[in-house]
């Protein structure tokens, strides 16, 4: 094996998944030289865990029964590591260790941050502004312009790769796990903003993030509905926390609406993935929980 670098003992990746065996191939030979990783599976159905054993051998594995959510599963992660730092990696991000190092690096530099980002690269290599500064639940701020040129602090960073110090996890008790899926990212900045320190983005630390390829098997249509139904009831959550904004019943008219008339649209331009989601979105809004 590749001899470990001195940065590497001071970070553990957290890696959740769900049916991602085939992103362990290349996650694998992303990860090769850190020795302390920490998958934690959601009760996958398809080979996860033998293309775990296969291509991450160093990492322990947390095996869940059933599919807990994002935040919750990375809440066992943290708490189960003993490092400093935990870096939150989603399975379909390729990177090296060299940009984990340059991560850690600002981290030393900029002591009072709690959270240190990478630039996100898309699937063409482009830098993905995925990070912005913080705005009410109503009227975000929208990332525009090309990517940082040097670390910078912000208000949101994407938990799809995420340098956090453990002592700020535990601080604000981790992810909120209302949250199943989605906004639980936003959630946690702002908490972890607020309480114990700024977020900052380092481009220096480049990780490309093959979006949205984490979930594979044979259900994917049915993965894409249980996005859009998540997706509406963490908006709707995430506006109840943070706003006060109680989603009245002819708002959820209109989102129900909107998402069914989509689906037909979708349908006709042979778009039947989409079409899923915008199915799930509607069925999200109509078992959506009191406001």
């Amino acid at each position: 094996p590749p001899p470990t670098p001195d940065f590497a003992q001071r970070v553990t990746v957290l890696v959740v998944s769900y049916n991602s065996a085939h992103c362990l191939p290349a996650l694998g030979r992303s990860l090769a030289s850190l020795p302390w990783v920490t998958l934690i599976d959601n009760g996958s159905h398809d080979d996860t865990l033998a293309m775990t054993a296969q291509h991450l051998p160093q990492a322990r594995v947390l095996a869940l029964p059933n599919n807990l959510g994002f935040g919750a599963a990375n809440n066992q992660g943290w708490r189960a590591a003993q490092t400093e730092f935990v870096l939150l990696l989603n399975p379909d991000c390729v990177c090296d260790a060299g940009a984990i190092a340059s991560l850690i690096r600002c981290a030393d530099a900029q002591p009072n941050a709690s959270v240190i980002a990478p630039q996100l690269l898309d699937r063409r290599g482009a830098p993905d502004i995925s990070y912005r500064w913080r705005g009410t639940v109503s009227i975000g701020w929208a990332s525009r312009g090309p990517g940082a040129e040097a670390p910078c602090c912000v208000g949101f960073v994407s938990g799809a790769a995420m340098l956090i110090r453990r002592i700020a996890l535990a601080q604000v008790q981790g992810f909120d796990e209302a949250f199943f899926l989605y906004y639980e990212d936003e959630d946690l900045c702002l908490r972890l903003q607020d309480q114990c320190g700024p977020i900052v983005v380092e481009p220096a630390s480049q990780i490309q993030h093959l979006s949205r390829a984490s979930v594979g098997g044979k259900h994917r249509l049915r993965s894409e509905y249980l996005r859009g139904f998540h997706h509406i009831q963490s908006k709707f959550l995430f506006k109840r926390k943070h706003g006060g904004q109680a989603v009245g019943g002819l708002r959820r008219c209109g989102y129900a609406l909107g998402g069914a008339a989509e689906a037909l649209l979708r349908l006709l331009l042979l778009d039947p993935k989409r079409a899923a989601r915008c199915v799930g979105r509607v069925a999200g809004v109509l078992r959506a929980g009191p406001s």
